[in-house]
């Protein structure tokens, strides 16, 4: 077989190589391609003839499987189940780029998902339209290749087409994280630090949950995060966001006053859009109202066992455990509102 070699601007990669490439993959063939740690194999995850040529090149093992590509964070709901907490928080953080997560997969075992952090892999990927594997561009037992001259020397001939866009970024193969354990184990130390994953792996997501994101989930907010760093809490991310909102509003001017007085400054906040993502990725999520609540769990349903009423953490007289909305209402509204909120924040924060 005739490998056909073709260079390509890694920027402004020609569309039209791009859409061979695709094809060729799609049909079960075989193609070089660039990522941002090290050069790889593309091949269609679904067509056996093709797998079964990939592990004949690369003299795999056929009981080692291979990691999947992907070029859409979100697609990761597309193959791997029971997603922990941490997993998302790590693919937040770190996708696209040099990170192999292992997930339980839909039809049983676990398998390995990577966003690359490469125009031309991902460009590649998208216009494949089927579930893409790529493993290093080398004979297994041999060092992955950092550069396009280190992928084609002993594959050359061995599959289609061989795509050079320069050199790899990382030089580096990814980092591997098993997520089918508890705790979580680093499989691979490749292009992230263990202590990095091993950081973000223990840091808690906290999100605050209202109707505008501009009076409670604000107070909520910016009075954790005054808290936390006053007990040098490095290990909790706090956020908020609304559910009836267009993004980037400010603060009221209740909210700006009230926590003025408590030594918080919010005139740079702006609300945002409450996502599945920031759901997903979040380990503790306290809303204003059981209508919140009810909204979060229609959104992802598989989180109701991390969604709470803010104020089921205060101390109060009644059975009303709603934070009632201040928009519209009076100063003392809002002083009563913030300090329902610094009361049961004030116990949760010896809870995370």
């Amino acid at each position: 077989m005739d490998t056909k070699i073709v260079k390509l601007d890694p920027v402004h990669p020609d569309q039209h190589v791009l859409k061979e490439a695709a094809h060729i993959i799609s049909e079960g063939g075989l193609v070089i391609i660039p990522t941002e740690t090290v050069y790889g194999i593309a091949a269609n995850m679904l067509n056996m003839q093709g797998l079964s040529r990939l592990y004949e090149v690369k003299e795999r093992p056929k009981d080692k499987p291979f990691t999947v590509h992907i070029d859409e964070k979100i697609r990761v709901e597309e193959f791997a189940t029971r997603i922990p907490v941490s997993a998302y928080r790590l693919i937040d953080k770190l996708w696209p780029g040099p990170l192999t997560v292992i997930l339980k997969y839909k039809d049983g075992g676990s398998i390995g998902l990577r966003l690359p952090d490469n125009k031309i892999a991902r460009e590649i990927i998208s216009l494949a339209k089927i579930p893409v594997v790529c493993p290093s561009a080398n004979i297994s037992g041999r060092p992955a290749p950092k550069d396009f001259q280190e992928a084609i020397k002993d594959l050359n001939g061995l599959v289609e087409l061989a795509i050079d866009g320069g050199s790899c970024v990382w030089a580096r193969e990814s980092t591997i994280v098993d997520f089918t354990v508890e705790p979580p184990q680093i499989l691979r130390e490749g292009a992230i630090k263990k202590e990095d994953i091993e950081a973000i792996i223990r840091k808690k997501n906290i999100l605050f949950v209202c109707t505008g994101n501009t009076c409670r989930s604000v107070m909520a907010e910016a009075l954790l995060k005054k808290i936390l760093k006053e007990k040098n809490r490095i290990d909790v991310q706090v956020m908020s966001a609304g559910f009836l909102v267009f993004s980037g509003l400010g603060a009221t001017a209740g909210t700006k006053e009230v926590l003025r007085k408590e030594g918080i400054d919010v005139a740079d906040f702006r609300s945002q859009r409450l996502t599945r993502e920031m759901i997903k990725k979040s380990d503790l999520i306290l809303v204003m109202e059981k209508l919140h609540e009810e909204h979060v769990v229609r959104i992802a349903p598989e989180v109701k066992n991390r969604v709470f009423l803010l104020r089921e953490f205060a101390k109060i007289q009644d059975n009303n455990l709603e934070v009632a909305d201040p928009l519209g209402r009076d100063s003392e509204f809002y002083e009563r509102t913030l300090g329902t909120i610094k009361e049961a924040l004030e116990r949760i924060v010896d809870l995370i």
